[in-house]
């Protein structure tokens, strides 16, 4: 939701909030008055129709948790407990004849309610039945009588107005409703990232989807950022008309002058903090605003005037531990007080990533990352440390108050070797690059032993970092990917010569790209990057050449 104060404020004054949800972790949920466990995608079912007007049977591929119950059934029952208090069925009938015993005939009951409902309309469905579904998904239009759906609408010029006709509006030219001005100077704009989804409740639980972007930041272009004396991992207020939140800072090429890009998933949830006043900071949607499009009532969530300073937050922390699969959700829960005891605060999860057929050796972490004036009373920093898991005789600490600094290191024995499983980094974090590694690639840590807790970005062993992920599927990282197209390079230029071949070949011995796909346009990138000449970087059409005689 755009300008998300106004709508938390909306929440906090509503009487009653009731929130039907599958995930108890959505930022929905805190202003719940009654919370009603739903099932969700894989627990359901029922129909689904596809963008392509297909329908196709749904059915629960496992048993749903708890007491978590179909939206439908949720209804009914409510709809049927409130129909006997308000005494309606005069007739002696109920007006939600649905079973909630049997729920197999239920959902058919419901869908048969439906599919009567579309009889004579453009998308009538009279002549499919449940039994056409079980055998092959259908699509739409199908009217009695008919065998199969129709494959493309309104082929026949025929449309579904009163005169057959089609309608087309004429959308006339609305400037933005917030322009730059010399006071918000820069065009913020939000979108997806490529492995999350919308808030993140599903996708946000998984740390294998953090390892494209791991943290909420904002892109700016690196011209902007030199002009305004800002650094790569600054910490910037971002600020509109309608409130401010901290966040770091990312130069970006993709940027333009005069803009910033962040990800419209960083919600509260994982990015949050404490303003001057003592409230708490929500995510991006703070600062979007509600305009929106008379016609389709879609908000301008792709443009904000916002302006950017630099955050003077001198005292900084980074956080992480590896914990149990049942205990990392329940961590972040228990974080969430400390996520506004910070002037800037982000909680999200990691992973080790390991390949698609190894899961059983996949491995998932809670990241907490803090900044703030000064340093917080030690109370705070224990808490954190408790949640952490972060205590015992194998644990390693160093504190110095006076100069607000302090180190805890987490060592367990694993098989034949000590490797670090969890640590905290508070006032000097500045060896977070070389310890994160670490951690997260899970390298033998026993060579360093009481060094961990030395100051200092430079490691006292040599690191080799595996790289930043790109495939997300098969855990195939940037290092590996430039070696390899490295290696093809210096095989000659009539070896693998052109873009297809080079991908084709980094498919082959790598296998990045050739599960979902979603890495494909990264990849592509650095294949053209490898040609290592001055075109590599220029994106060619392919299907716009114009025939000389067309210009003729």
């Amino acid at each position: 939701m755009p300008d998300q104060s106004t709508v938390r404020r909306a929440l906090q004054r509503a009487e009653l909030v009731i929130v039907q949800e599958a995930f108890a972790t959505t930022a929905s949920c805190d202003y719940a008055d009654l919370l009603l466990p739903a099932t969700t995608w894989g627990e359901k079912t029922g129909t689904v129709t596809n963008s392509e007007r297909r329908i196709s049977r749904v059915r629960p591929a496992v048993a749903a948790p708890g007491e978590a119950r179909h939206d439908w059934s949720i209804a009914v029952e409510f709809a049927q407990r409130l129909e006997k208090l308000l005494q309606t069925p005069a007739h002696g009938k109920t007006l939600f004849p649905y079973s909630l015993a049997d729920q197999a005939r239920g959902v058919e009951t419901i869908w048969n309610e439906h599919r009567e409902s579309t009889r004579g309309r453009d998308l009538d469905i009279t002549g499919m039945s449940y039994a056409m579904l079980e055998q092959a998904p259908r699509q739409w239009p199908l009217k009695p009588g008919e065998t199969a759906g129709k494959g493309r609408l309104y082929e026949d010029g025929i449309f579904s107005t009163p005169d057959g006709k089609a309608r087309f509006v004429n959308t006339v030219y609305q400037p933005l409703a917030e322009p730059r001005e010399s006071r918000y100077p820069f065009s913020l704009t939000t979108g997806r990232l490529r492995d999350q989804w919308h808030g993140m409740s599903r996708t946000g639980t998984l740390g294998r989807l953090f390892g494209h972007v791991a943290e909420p930041s904002i892109q700016m272009n690196s011209q902007d950022m030199a002009r305004r004396q800002l650094k790569e991992g600054d910490l910037v207020h971002v600020t509109s008309r309608r409130g401010s939140i901290v966040v770091p800072l990312q130069a970006s090429p993709e940027v333009g002058v005069s803009q910033a890009f962040m990800a419209m998933h960083w919600g509260g949830e994982y990015l949050s903090g404490q303003s001057s006043s003592g409230s708490p900071l929500a995510g991006v949607n703070a600062l979007t605003t509600s305009a929106y499009c008379p016609s389709s009532r879609q908000p301008e969530l792709k443009h904000a005037a916002v302006k950017i300073l630099k955050a003077e937050l001198p005292w900084s922390l980074l956080a992480m531990a590896w914990l149990p699969d049942s205990d990392a959700l329940a961590a972040r829960e228990q974080l969430k007080p400390l996520m506004t005891a910070f002037p800037f605060t982000s909680c999200v999860p990691f992973s080790n990533n390991t390949p698609l057929a190894d899961r059983s050796r996949e491995r998932t972490g809670v990241l907490f990352r803090a900044a703030g004036h000064e340093a917080p009373a030690d109370e705070t920093l224990a808490t954190l440390e408790r949640i952490l898991g972060l205590g015992g005789l194998d644990t390693l600490r160093y504190a110095d108050r006076k100069k607000g600094q302090r180190r805890t290191m987490r060592l367990q024995r694993v098989d034949q070797q000590a490797e670090l499983t969890g640590f905290v980094l508070a006032g000097d974090t500045s060896a977070q690059a070389w310890i994160t590694t670490l951690l997260k690639d899970q390298l033998p840590a026993q060579a360093y032993g009481r060094l961990l807790l030395l100051p200092g970005a430079k490691p006292p062993v040599a690191v080799r970092s595996r790289g930043k992920l790109v495939c997300t599927c098969l855990n195939v990282t940037d290092i590996a990917i430039d070696e390899h197209l490295s290696t093809v390079s210096q095989a000659g230029a009539g070896y693998l010569a052109t873009d297809e071949a080079r991908l084709a070949s980094l498919q082959e011995a790598l296998k990045c790209g050739t599960n979902c796909g979603s890495c494909l346009p990264e990849l592509r990138r650095r294949v053209r990057s490898s040609r290592g000449d001055s075109t590599a970087e220029m994106i060619v059409p392919q299907r716009t050449s114009i025939p000389l005689k067309w210009l003729a």
